[in-house]
């Protein structure tokens, strides 16, 4: 137990440094900090999300940024039947999983967010939940760094 310990220690030494030295090296811009404001979302997810998003007018539309994060389904519907489905592995791998742990995070600080989560729970299951609430986040980041807006809670959640 002491050896597990002691690895726990030394590895949580060398995840701080990393977390320091990814702050210090990126180049950071603006909207960094007005991603921070979204719950869930701290120093290291806003870098990822931020970095990996790069410039938002590249995206027409939030659907458009919302597809390149992974975060709708690909199917093809034609009639109300399921057609098929599109490239289910297009888009950004970084940007769903920065979402994904956001909502994991955003569902256990915010209350927002814990209520959006529940409801939709009850009516699906926890992972089709949580993939809505990473999608709800999405949506909620490309608005504010095309708005270059602090999060709103009420907007997002409503």
């Amino acid at each position: 137990m002491k050896a597990n310990v002691a690895i726990v220690q030394a590895l949580q030494i060398q995840i701080v440094y990393l977390e320091e030295r990814l702050v210090h090296e990126a180049r950071l811009r603006p909207e960094f900090s007005l991603l921070k404001t979204m719950p869930g979302i701290g120093e290291v997810l806003a870098t990822v999300i931020m970095l990996e998003t790069g410039d938002i007018e590249r995206f027409a539309d939030v659907g458009n940024f919302a597809s390149y994060a992974r975060c709708v389904k690909s199917a093809h519907y034609s009639n109300g039947k399921k057609k098929g489905e599109g490239n289910t592995k297009n888009g950004n791998a970084y940007l769903i999983w920065a979402f994904i742990e956001a909502a994991n995070f955003a569902r256990r600080f915010s209350e927002d967010a814990k209520r959006f989560f529940e409801k939709k729970k009850a009516k699906t299951n926890t992972v089709v939940a949580t993939k809505a609430l990473a999608h709800k986040l999405a949506r909620a980041s490309y608005h504010i760094l095309e708005e270059k807006q602090p999060f709103d809670a009420k907007c997002c959640f409503a």
